[in-house]
């Protein structure tokens, strides 16, 4: 053999010798990331990831789109865990709200047959009776249109609609409920362009933000809409007792309520409905707190 042969046998061979040095690194990081794997899986609440040691670009893209599958199922099972979080809270919620009217129903119902009551006491323990069954059926009503908002089945219809007439109208339905709590109401009924909207939802979000102020208002509550150019905004203004800037926050959570004592029949789901529908018919709300103010604005779409 002359010089030229061995060279050639020396080059292939110190080439033979670094693949397989490099097969072989590649096989113990392929398990030790195999192993991380093993331990991320029994172990999945860590927040530990798969590394390669190797300069391998293949190798490492695979690490990669590992650790990115696992970041997007730790993100989906946190989801989860929060969505089962927020059923329970939901539960609870509606088992409290449930028993309450149905415990006054019961009570006053057995006081009913009472036959020592005066004709006056049994007319005042009906009409407590009455009024907790309507406050019954309004809890259904809520929950039931929860349960809607996102079903196939409901479909918005969107068509021209004058929101200072829905506000006027939907106001009138509320007159006694203003007159018990002696609240001032100021609506301003100026002109403005009609909107696009599903009437019975347009009705429904005007009926929550009522009710919301029902609630909470302490004296008055004042209704005026802006035209802007791509928007019909609806403000509803309110005085409360001091907002923290937490609660502000999570004022549009179905499981949120400012009662948090659950002494009241506010159930806390009427502005997460209000943003649902809202968000349906491509429009925005707001909600925001000057001095003792509550402001809500809802933002709605112009009929062009």
């Amino acid at each position: 053999m002359n010089v030229n042969s061995w060279l050639m046998i020396i080059i292939l061979g110190f080439l033979l010798i670094v693949a397989v040095c490099k097969l072989l690194l590649f096989r113990w990081d392929v398990r030790r990331m195999t192993k991380q794997l093993e331990e991320i899986n029994e172990n999945f609440g860590t927040n530990e990831l798969v590394r390669t040691n190797t300069h391998n670009k293949n190798l490492a893209r695979f690490a990669a789109k590992i650790n990115q599958l696992i970041h997007l199922f730790k993100q989906n099972q946190q989801s989860v865990e929060r969505r089962e979080m927020e059923l329970r809270q939901e539960i609870t919620n509606i088992s409290h709200d449930l028993r309450t009217p149905l415990t006054s129903i019961k009570g006053f119902s057995e006081l009913l047959t009472d036959p020592s009551l005066s004709e006056e006491e049994r007319k005042e323990f009906l009409a407590i009776v009455h009024k907790k069954v309507d406050n019954l059926a309004m809890i259904v009503d809520l929950f039931y249109e929860l349960s809607q908002l996102h079903s196939s089945d409901k479909k918005l219809h969107m068509e021209k609609q004058h929101l200072e007439q829905i506000i006027v109208e939907t106001m009138l339905m509320f007159y006694d409920d203003f007159e018990k709590k002696k609240l001032m109401v100021n609506i301003d009924e100026g002109a403005v362009s009609p909107i696009l909207a599903d009437k019975k939802a347009a009705v429904r979000i005007v009926t929550n933000i009522i009710q919301n102020a029902l609630a909470y208002a302490k004296s008055y509550i004042n209704m005026s809409l802006v035209e802007e150019a791509e928007y019909i905004v609806l403000k509803a203004v309110n005085d409360v007792e001091m907002m923290n800037a937490s609660e502000l926050q999570q004022i549009f959570n179905r499981t949120f309520r400012l009662d948090h004592s659950r002494s009241g029949t506010h159930l806390g789901l009427g502005l997460h409905i209000v943003q649902q529908l809202v968000d349906q018919h491509g429009g925005k709300v707001l909600a925001d707190v000057h001095e003792k103010e509550f402001i809500i604005s809802v933002y709605f779409r112009k009929w062009e």
